[in-house]
């Protein structure tokens, strides 16, 4: 007997087994966001983009961990990274980022360092007011939720059936909420270009879940096992294509740009959800349905 086959035979017995899996790593991420929220008073850790302060940029080797340890009593919400260059790994800046008001937060780095701060020569400064930020993290979060309600309006169009419908929003929700969860455990300070990667992730999310179900209901040239096995085949070559292009890009720009080193571990970590999510949890409810209404 082949592996395939094996593998097949392995399915058809244990797929609405399989489904237990995801419930309890849901269960365990609502659960956990809870406990989250109670404790922190929000979904999320958010950087200076998202609550308003000051970001100076020195451009001199420094010693980040002293740093950190110098200035942690004398700047709020302190976070302090560092600037190298792509080929050598040498150092060019560090990033200070504070919740403590420019002026001071200037003075505060100058005292420390022992001479004068130069926008332009030997720094750079950028300031953001609070309620400036605040207005544009509820307009992020609103472009979320508005992309995600008409994904699911699109969804629902498509299909015009409620359980595969509601089977591809789901794991496009599980993959979304189980990412945050990873970057709530992992302390990740979400800015805005997280909230971006977010608002991208549906997209990834939904074109394997889109695939497959567009082949297991609308194809009728095969088994049920054989159109799951092909749009697995497509699905995962897709996914898996993304994955390691974004890893690759993630490697490249970590010491290089914060932003983008962001967008890429969202992504990244929203990925390997989705493989979970398209070809373990909407799998075994496609599979269920369709066989449940052949009877």
């Amino acid at each position: 007997m082949s592996f395939k086959s094996k593998i097949q035979i392995f399915h058809d017995k244990y797929y609405k087994l399989l489904l237990v899996l995801p419930l309890l790593i849901l269960l365990f991420s609502f659960g956990y966001m809870f406990y989250y929220y109670k404790t922190n008073g929000d979904f999320f850790k958010k950087d200076i983009s998202l609550t308003g302060g000051t970001t100076i940029t020195v451009y001199e080797k420094l010693d980040i961990t002293q740093l950190q340890l110098d200035l942690g009593s004398k700047l709020q919400d302190l976070n302090i990274r560092e600037i190298s260059d792509l080929t050598s790994g040498e150092q060019k800046a560090v990033i200070i980022e504070t919740t403590t008001e420019g002026t001071e937060a200037k003075k505060i780095v100058e005292t420390y360092l022992g001479y004068t701060l130069v926008e332009g020569e030997n720094s750079s400064f950028e300031f953001t007011g609070a309620s400036l930020s605040e207005s544009f993290y509820k307009q992020l979060v609103f472009a979320l939720l508005f992309a995600f309600v008409f994904m699911a309006i699109v969804v629902l169009i498509m299909f015009k059936s409620f359980v595969p419908s509601a089977a591809v929003i789901l794991s496009a929700f599980a993959d979304i909420f189980m990412t945050l969860i990873v970057v709530d455990i992992a302390g990740i300070k979400m800015s805005t270009a997280g909230i971006i990667a977010f608002l991208m992730l549906i997209g990834y999310s939904v074109d394997t879940d889109i695939l497959l179900t567009n082949r297991i209901l609308r194809r009728t040239d095969n088994t049920l096992n054989r159109r799951i096995f092909n749009s697995f085949k497509t699905g995962i070559t897709m996914t898996l294509t993304s994955f390691f292009g974004i890893l690759t890009a993630l490697f490249i720009v970590k010491s290089i740009s914060p932003v983008l080193t962001q967008i890429f571990t969202v992504l990244t970590i929203g990925l390997l959800f989705d493989i979970f999510n398209t070809w373990v949890t909407n799998v075994s409810l496609l599979k269920w349905y369709v066989l449940k209404k052949k009877k």
